[in-house]
């Protein structure tokens, strides 16, 4: 069944009609025949087109019968972050022309699409999702669920985080058994401050990782469902475990975790109102990141923001940073950090008119756009409190109204 597509994609590809290939061989009717698996053909006259085209039949029927193997081993590696192998065979499988001729095209663009992701490159990951959407239907039950599973990474990293959460939910198990999207579900649930959601759904990604031997991805699955508990005492025993998956990410070797811990910890200070500890850590976490990338603006404004609550830096000191921080996040197209930074340059500026006018007018619109839950809320707080403070009664009604709805909302989550 195999012999007659890789004669038309060699052929095709050596820009030879069948006339050409054919001649003295067999008749162009005939090769067109064999090619659409219309007809029973001699090995021997196989014999003769393979060597015409310079090819070894067996040798290619071999590669095509091996990609299925080859695309899952790739996935595997991909669920378990294993950045060199994932790089090797990746580009293994670009260098794989056959590929296009396999009934595993599908499988590939969509694991495709999950290297790029993976990679921090969303925009070229969608131009492929949406070369997969227009064939949807074509898909398998495995292949469609594969797909809502990269849609939903990609709306994480594009901050469109309802959009994540719907996509993820509609995730069918029976077909599709990478529960690994029960983590990524998780961290959607988490953007949407919903944390028995989220808690529930780490705690099942984590015993995927277990059941796979990833500690890695245990890591991540215990840090998802660390943060979800907000005690509010001196949470000694939350700190406890932070440094132990600290330790942990030290141990298994892995700085990206490690940041990723460390901020989060800074955000539980910073929320204490521990401003000069939450720097600290802070401070620890974008030393072990790229300066140019998102994580880094994320910690950098939690940084300035614990400096500046905490009376920590200059005002010179924290203009210089606000402006860094703009700068990059222009350079990137990173819509919300330079929402954010704008944000920072008014306050330390004491611009307070300036400030909320900003927040009401371009902030908060596109937290809402993008489901930035923790942000909405601190946004609504704070123009309540400025309404007041300036005796805008209608206002401030409107913002406690929605405040108070939010909470019920919560409650029922």
């Amino acid at each position: 069944m195999y012999e007659g597509k890789i004669i038309k994609f060699y052929r095709e590809k050596n820009k030879i009609t069948q006339e050409q290939l054919g001649k003295g061989i067999c008749s162009g009717t005939h090769i067109s025949k064999i090619e659409r698996l219309h007809t029973e053909y001699a090995p021997e006259i196989v014999t003769l087109l393979s060597e015409r085209l310079g090819i070894n039949m067996k040798y290619e029927i071999t590669k095509l019968r091996n990609l299925k193997d080859r695309l899952y081993q790739w996935q595997d590696v991909i669920i378990m972050q294993l950045f060199d192998e994932m790089d090797l065979i990746n580009d293994e499988l670009e260098k794989e022309d056959l590929i296009q001729i396999s009934e595993y095209i599908n499988l590939y663009q969509l694991l495709r699409v999950r290297y790029l992701l993976m990679h921090n490159l969303p925009d070229d990951a969608f131009n492929i999702i949406h070369g997969i959407q227009k064939n949807e239907h074509k898909l398998s039950s495995y292949e469609a669920n594969l797909l809502k599973h990269v849609l939903g990474i990609y709306y994480l990293a594009k901050h469109e985080n309802l959009h994540a959460v719907h996509t993820l939910k509609s995730i069918d198990e029976s077909d599709y058994n990478n529960k690994e999207y029960t983590y990524h579900l998780a961290a959607a649930y988490h953007s949407i401050e919903s944390p028995v959601m989220a808690y529930y759904y780490a705690d099942k990604s984590r015993q995927f990782f277990k059941e796979i031997n990833n500690y890695l991805r245990v890591i991540d699955a215990e840090m998802l469902m660390l943060i979800q508990v907000k005690d509010d005492g001196e949470f000694k025993e939350t700190i406890q475990r932070f440094q132990n998956l600290i330790k942990s990410c030290e141990l298994c070797h892995s700085p990206v975790r490690k940041a990723r811990v460390l901020h989060n910890l800074a955000f539980e200070y910073f929320r204490r109102n521990k401003f000069e500890l939450a720097c600290k850590y802070y401070k620890e976490s974008m030393s072990l990141k790229d300066n140019d990338s998102s994580p880094y603006l994320l910690s950098l404004d939690g940084y300035i923001r614990s400096s500046l609550n905490g009376g920590i830096l200059t005002r010179e000191e924290l203009i210089h940073l606000v402006k860094e921080g703009l700068e990059t996040a222009i350079k990137k197209n990173e819509r919300l950090f330079i929402i954010l930074f704008n944000l920072l340059s008014f306050l330390i500026e004491e611009k307070e008119k300036e400030y909320h006018q900003y927040l009401c007018d371009q902030a908060l619109p596109m937290f809402k756009q993008f489901g930035f839950v923790y942000l909405i809320q601190r946004s609504k707080k704070e123009l309540f409190n400025y309404y007041i403070k300036f005796k805008q009664t209608n206002k401030a009604l409107k913002m406690a109204e929605l405040l108070i709805n939010h909470e019920k909302k919560s409650c029922h989550l």
